[in-house]
C-alpha cells in the first residue's frame, strides 16, 4: 500500500532536490567550477529565464561561492543556451540539454502559437514560414522585430509580429550574448540551437527521461505537477509505461504521487534555512498544486500589475515574502516585502541572507541598502 506523505514531508523533498536545504561548494579550479555549474543546471532542468538575470541568482541560492563570471562564461562559451521549452517560457539549459529537450517540448511550443496567434496566421504554410526564418537567423543573429520586417514582403497580409512568433515556435531559437550575459547589456536577438551550437536536435524526442528527470529534481510529484511543469499533456499514459521505475505514495488530499524510489525524502522535521528564491524560480512554478512552498493567498500576492514575478524569501520551507533588488553603478538596493509578522531570529535570518545577495550583486559596496516594506 502507498504510503501517505504530509505537506512538510513534500516541502523537504523538494527543498532537497533543489539544493535549497544546503549550499553546495563550488570547487577552486576552474575546470570543475564549470563543469558543477553544468551539473547543476542540468540537475534542475533548467533554470527559468524571461528575464536575463533571474538564473545568476537561482544558482547563487544554490551553491556555495558561486560567481556571476561563472555563468557568464559558459553563455560566452555557447555551453549554456536561453530558449524557449517547458512551458513555452525561456529557460536557461545546457547545451545538450538545449538538444534533447526543445525536440520533447515541440508541442508545446506549436500549442502555445495557435492558441496566441493561430488566427492571424491563417493559411500560412508552417514548413515555408519554419524554412525562411531559419534562414534569416542562420545568416545572423536578429530580433523578433527584424524577424516579422524581413518576413512581411513574402507575407504582407499577415502581422508582423505574429510571422515572428511562428518562427519562434517552429524553429528551435536560441538568445545570443551579449543579452543575458552579467554586466553586459543586449538586445533580444536570436539564432537557430543547430547554428549556434554546431549539432542537430536529437533526433527521438523521448518523454520518459524528462519525466524521470522531473522527478529526480521536484518530486514527489503527480500526473498534474508535471503537466503544469512541462506544458506537455497526456502525461498519465507515461507514467504508466514507468511503473517499474517508479515507487508511489499519497498526499493529505489522497492524491497520487510518483516519485523515483531511490530519491530523498528527509524528514518533516528537517531544518530549512531561510533563502532568498529568484524571480521566476521554477520551485515555485513546478507544481500544480502549489502548497507545498506556498499558500494559496501568498501565491495571489506574488503575481504583479507588471507580470514580473518577483523573488520570494523562504523562512522554514515556505514562501513568508518577496524580494526585489535594484542594482546602480556603485550600489545595490534590496526590498523584502515579509508577508505577517516576521521578526526574531526568523527577521535577522533574512537580513543576513540579504546582506549575502547585496554582495553578490554589488561586491564591495558601502552604499548597499537593505530596504523591509512593499516591494515598489
Amino acid at each position: 500500500m502507498a504510503g501517505t506523505l504530509s505537506l512538510r514531508a513534500l516541502n523537504r523533498a523538494l527543498l532537497d532536490r533543489q539544493l535549497l536545504l544546503r549550499r553546495d561548494p563550488l570547487p577552486a579550479a576552474t575546470g570543475p567550477r564549470a563543469g558543477r555549474v553544468i551539473e547543476t543546471v542540468e540537475h534542475l532542468v533548467g533554470l527559468q529565464a524571461q528575464a536575463p538575470f533571474p538564473p545568476y541568482y537561482g544558482l547563487w541560492s544554490r551553491l556555495e561561492g558561486f560567481r556571476p563570471g561563472d555563468l557568464a562564461e559558459l553563455l560566452l562559451a555557447r555551453k549554456v543556451v536561453r530558449i524557449g521549452l517547458m512551458r513555452g517560457t525561456i529557460h536557461l539549459v545546457s547545451a545538450e540539454d538545449c538538444l534533447a529537450l526543445r525536440p520533447v517540448l515541440q508541442e508545446v511550443l506549436e500549442r502555445g502559437l495557435r492558441a496566441n496567434f493561430g488566427r492571424q496566421l491563417t493559411d500560412v504554410d508552417r514548413a515555408e514560414l519554419a524554412r525562411a526564418g531559419r534562414a534569416l537567423v542562420d545568416d545572423r543573429p536578429m530580433t523578433f522585430s527584424e524577424i516579422g520586417d524581413a518576413l512581411k514582403s513574402r507575407w504582407p497580409q499577415y502581422p508582423p509580429n505574429a510571422l515572428a512568433q511562428g518562427v519562434r515556435a517552429l524553429v528551435p531559437l536560441v538568445q545570443v550574448p551579449p543579452r543575458a550575459v552579467w554586466g553586459r547589456a543586449g538586445r533580444a536577438a536570436h539564432t537557430s540551437a543547430e547554428a549556434w551550437l554546431g549539432r542537430p536536435l536529437q533526433a527521438v524526442a523521448s518523454v520518459e527521461p524528462v519525466v524521470l528527470r522531473y522527478l529526480a529534481a521536484f518530486g514527489p510529484a503527480t500526473v498534474a505537477d508535471a503537466q503544469a511543469w512541462s506544458g506537455l499533456t497526456g502525461l498519465r499514459e507515461v507514467f504508466e509505461r514507468l511503473p517499474k521505475q517508479l515507487r508511489t505514495f499519497r498526499d493529505e488530499q489522497g492524491r497520487e504521487l510518483f516519485d523515483l524510489p531511490d530519491a530523498p525524502r528527509p524528514d518533516p522535521g528537517t531544518p530549512a534555512p531561510v533563502r532568498l528564491v529568484a524571480e521566476f524560480d521554477n520551485l515555485v512554478l513546478s507544481h500544480g498544486d502549489r502548497s507545498r512552498v506556498i499558500s494559496e493567498p501568498d501565491r495571489q500576492r506574488l503575481y504583479t500589475k507588471n507580470g514580473i514575478f518577483p523573488g520570494t524569501v523562504l523562512i522554514d520551507g515556505f514562501v513568508r515574502g518577496m524580494w526585489r533588488v535594484a542594482t546602480a553603478r556603485r550600489a545595490a538596493v534590496l526590498t523584502v516585502e515579509l508577508f505577517g509578522d516576521v521578526g526574531g531570529p526568523d527577521r535577522d535570518a533574512v537580513t543576513a541572507e540579504g546582506e549575502r545577495l547585496l554582495e553578490f550583486a554589488s561586491p564591495g559596496s558601502p552604499d548597499n541598502e537593505i530596504r523591509f516594506g512593499p516591494i515598489p
